[in-house]
Order: C-alpha cells, then sequence, then structure tokens
C-alpha cells in the first residue's frame, strides 16, 4: 500500500475519532501554553482537523501531490518529507506567537505537511500545469504565489488560518526536496563519474 493511502486513511480515522469521543481534540490539539511540557502535540495535530471542508481540501491535496511525489522519492522518503514539513510547520505557528504575530491560538490540520508536499512538488515538477483559483499556471509560478498568500496571511489573525505553519511546511518541504535532488546527483555522479 502507498504512503499516501495510509496517511489518509489514518486522517480519516483521526477525524472520525474526533466526532466520537469527546475530548480526542482537545487532547491532541496544537496547544501554545502546552507545547514545551507536551511536545508531541507538534505531531499529532497534523491528524486532527476542524472540519469537513478543512479535512476534504486537505486530502485532495495530499492525493492530488503526494501521489507523484511518491511516486518519485519513494514511500520512506516520502513519509519523511510529511512528517519533518508537518513538525516544521508546527515549529514555525509556535515562533509566530513567542514572536508575537499572531495570538496564542490553538492550532490543528495537516496543512502544513500539505504545503510541503507542493512545495516538494514545484521542485521536482516545475513545469507540471496545475489549476489555483481555476486560474492555469506552471507549478513553480503556484508556489510562488502560495507563499506570498501565505506570507500575508500570517498579519491576518483574523483569518482563523495558520498561514505560518503553511509557510514553514513550504520551506521544509523545498529544502527537503532540494538536499533529495542534490544528494541524487552526487550518487549519480560517484556512480558514473569513475
Amino acid at each position: 500500500m502507498r504512503m499516501v493511502e495510509v496517511l489518509t486513511g489514518i486522517i480519516i480515522a483521526s477525524f472520525l475519532l474526533q466526532i466520537a469521543i469527546p475530548g480526542y481534540t482537545e487532547a491532541l490539539i496544537f496547544s501554545p501554553a502546552k507545547a514545551l511540557t507536551e511536545p508531541w502535540r507538534f505531531v499529532t495535530s497534523i491528524f486532527l482537523h476542524g472540519g469537513v471542508g478543512h479535512i476534504f481540501f486537505n486530502l485532495f491535496a495530499l492525493i492530488m501531490f503526494g501521489g507523484i511525489v511518491e511516486n518519485r522519492i519513494g514511500s520512506k522518503e516520502f513519509l519523511k518529507l510529511f512528517f519533518v514539513a508537518g513538525i516544521g510547520g508546527s515549529i514555525l505557528y509556535y515562533l509566530s506567537i513567542v514572536m508575537g504575530i499572531v495570538p496564542p491560538l490553538p492550532a490543528l490540520g495537516a496543512s502544513g505537511a500539505i504545503y510541503g508536499v507542493m512545495a516538494a512538488a514545484a521542485v521536482f515538477f516545475p513545469d507540471l500545469r496545475v489549476f489555483v483559483f481555476f486560474i492555469p499556471m506552471l507549478m513553480r509560478d503556484a508556489l510562488i504565489l502560495w507563499v506570498v498568500l501565505e506570507f500575508f496571511g500570517v498579519f491576518n489573525a483574523a483569518s482563523g488560518i495558520a498561514s505560518a505553519a503553511h509557510l514553514g511546511g513550504i520551506a521544509v518541504g523545498y529544502l527537503y526536496a532540494k538536499m533529495f535532488k542534490k544528494k541524487e546527483l552526487s550518487n549519480w555522479w560517484s556512480y558514473y563519474g569513475q
């Protein structure tokens, strides 16, 4: 089974548990006040969602972009990418609270991890044509647009969106993909360059 399918199943199962078990969300959500004493929340919050629309759009993006990225780097590397981007998103969100940029509100969702996957897709497939707000554009241009929108979103506390987490995911996903490509090139050169 592919990792995209496994993660999709875990996210759906967790969402059903959120609905079925009182206190489940509160026990696992990213809570800024508990971030340092309960650090697992940097990870567990990735598997929680705030509603049907939230989970639908996250899973749509995960399936759309995750499949091609997993095909490119393999399941093991894809799982690493998903987790480091998600944790990176949680960390940047927390830092934005510590710096006083955003209010100390709880956060949840796989968006940071998924933005990391989308950033990796832009590195691996920059000429891939995608639709953003029904406008066709190249993946590399879409990534630039997402960065700009999320950057300004960080300063809009009323939006209810953890844009800093999205930016953190993008940064980690982009760097991860760049390092992966560099490692591939180095391995290729050491194999064929002798």
